[in-house]
């Protein structure tokens, strides 16, 4: 049972090295590598790659820049085993990461996709817990033993804040395919998924093991949508429209709690200081918008 590894790549180098060198450290070396370059201009990193000569790694390099969706969205095609991750370029795998997934599939086949317990990670790789992090920590749910959650339970969980790590995730193929992601998200468009497996009646694995190491830096796409504002615009739109669906189903409580999006929008008061400090106008108003009009 193959488990291909999926690494949509433009970003550091070094990084990107060590991500693909944790793989390669696995202690279950079934797995596939696939590494899509989206245009990044220096070609050293894909020469460095293809260099190695692994026979698990293929790499590929897209002729034009396709964003971040779009990287994923072509990410998707290029699977050909029945699970897969979609690895960041910059996050680590620990040693047992394949052999623990592998495991769990085993011991839960009809999962949707299986969350591992991750550490977070510094720029310089060093354990780090912003405030981010020590918030998704309260929100995820506590267990000593993998745990399969599903239905309304697990959308008011993940709706109250979104305490999943999606790159560190392992997905059912099928499963994503069903409904791929939403090229009107960069920010929340892992949650937005989520939100139509379990809709869709799929679950999620929980599981206990610490396996993956998430790099959480300035430099990523939600934290510098964070800093002006834009990245809120695209969670209440994806939040109200959340609460319309729920709705329809009949999820009240899920529906409620997507309306509110309490976490959301404590997330946007937090950089209302920096907004202040910089003197940015256009970020205050888009944040005071997420605020104040969450509802």
């Amino acid at each position: 049972m193959t488990i291909d590894i999926m690494m949509p790549f433009y970003g550091d180098p070094g990084l990107f090295r060590d991500a693909v060198e944790s793989v390669r450290a696995q202690t279950d070396g079934d797995w596939r590598l696939v590494v899509i370059d989206d245009v990044y201009p220096d070609t050293a990193p894909g020469e460095w790659v293809s260099a190695l000569g692994d026979p698990r790694i293929e790499y590929l390099r897209n002729e034009t820049n396709l964003g971040v969706s779009g990287n994923f969205s072509k990410s998707v095609d290029l699977v050909r085993a029945e699970h897969f991750v979609l690895m960041g370029c910059d996050d680590l795998m620990e040693p047992g990461y394949v052999e623990g997934m592998r495991a769990a599939i085993a011991r839960h086949p009809d999962g949707s996709y299986y969350q591992p317990a991750v550490t977070v990670i510094a720029d310089d790789g060093s354990p780090a817990l912003p405030l981010a992090d020590r918030v998704k920590s309260w929100y995820r749910p506590t267990r000593s033993e993998p745990t399969v959650l599903s239905g309304q339970e697990l959308a008011v969980s993940l709706l109250r804040g979104n305490w999943t790590y999606f790159p560190s995730m392992c997905w059912n193929t099928a499963a994503v395919r069903r409904h791929g992601f939403d090229a009107a998200f960069d920010v929340v468009l892992d949650l937005a998924l989520q939100l139509d497996i379990v809709l869709d009646g799929g679950s999620l694995v929980l599981l206990p093991e610490r396996t993956f190491r998430y790099r959480r830096h300035a430099g990523s796409v939600s934290s510098w949508t964070a800093q002006d504002g834009t990245r809120f615009d695209e969670e209440r739109a994806f939040f109200l429209d959340a609460k319309k669906r729920l709705r329809a189903r009949g999820w009240r409580r899920a529906a409620r709690v997507a309306g509110a999006h309490w976490s959301s929008r404590l997330n946007a008061a937090t950089k209302l200081p920096s907004a202040v400090a910089k003197r940015d106008g256009n970020g205050l108003r888009a944040l005071a918008r997420h605020i104040l009009r969450g509802w």
